[in-house]
């Protein structure tokens, strides 16, 4: 990646400085990107990021490159068309908007139509938990014209080393969605054993190590130790209440038939999860 690179794609602003955000802005300020963060918390709640916290005007006014990652819909209604409405203000200098947070692949679709045919839309949203943000080891499933892409690539490679272009715009989002069911699938059968391992008298640290090395593998066990929400119990605004949510936006895309049965009965006991204590 060239100096000239970082230039020639302008100004950047992260909206929505959270779990994700926040690391995923400090990556770009590691690697020379002009980046800015909108949030609706004071900028002294960022600590090393309070600096470049600004407000939604100039926001909107020095800024080129916007990733959205704001928790769902609506907090994506109150950026982009409402609170901050960052696509109705003026002076804007947004030509480019990136959609990252996990959405309905129903509502991203029918984003394009809402928002300036002269502003490239892509889909972004990206996998791997908040400590591979920390790690600029982010997965992106891309969508969005190829012309975009090849000119976003430094950006993308700034926060993340696997990208994956899924198609057009909307298929970024789709290929999300369905990921995290498989994630809430692991994740749920994942809590499930360990809480049936200590009912059995099983050790944890052993059991892990037996899924790590034969069939039952996946990311959360292989992680467990690393991964921020490995342990927690759900709530609504905690990395598991993302997941129900994550699972409903797949739910919302699907027909109704393929809706029924395994995915509700998934949200459930998502939603049913307790905290598991250490050691």
């Amino acid at each position: 990646m060239t100096k000239n690179s970082k230039i020639s794609l302008g100004p950047v602003g992260v909206a929505g400085c959270g779990r994700m955000g926040a690391p995923m802005a400090r990556a770009l300020i590691r690697a020379g990107f002009d980046t800015a963060g909108l949030d609706v918390l004071p900028a002294p709640s960022f600590g090393d990021l309070e600096g470049v916290m600004t407000d939604a005007a100039s926001f909107a006014a020095g800024r080129r490159i916007v990733l959205s990652v704001v928790r769902d819909v609506a907090e994506t209604e109150e950026l982009l068309f409402d609170d901050q409405a960052l696509i109705n203000r003026r002076p804007s200098a947004i030509d480019t908007l990136l959609i990252c947070s996990t959405l309905s692949p129903r509502y991203v679709a029918e984003l394009r139509g809402r928002i300036p045919p002269e502003i490239a839309l892509i889909d972004a949203p990206m996998s791997g938990a908040s400590v591979s943000a920390e790690e600029a080891r982010l997965s992106f499933m891309l969508g969005g014209a190829e012309a975009d892409l090849d000119r976003l690539q430094p950006l993308f490679a700034a926060m993340g080393d696997k990208i994956h272009r899924m198609g057009p715009f909307g298929a970024g989002m789709t290929a999300k969605v369905l990921n995290n069911f498989c994630a809430a699938s692991s994740t749920a059968a994942t809590r499930t054993v360990l809480r049936w391992a200590e009912t059995l008298g099983v050790d944890e640290d052993r059991l892990l190590a037996v899924l790590n090395d034969s069939s039952g593998q996946n990311w959360l066990a292989t992680n467990f130790n690393r991964v921020e929400f490995a342990r927690d119990g759900y709530a609504p605004d905690n990395t598991l209440g993302i997941l129900a949510k994550d699972l409903e936006s797949m739910l919302d895309a699907l027909p109704a038939a393929e809706a029924e049965g395994l995915p509700d009965a998934l949200i459930t006991l998502i939603r049913n999860l307790k905290p598991v204590r250490t050691g």
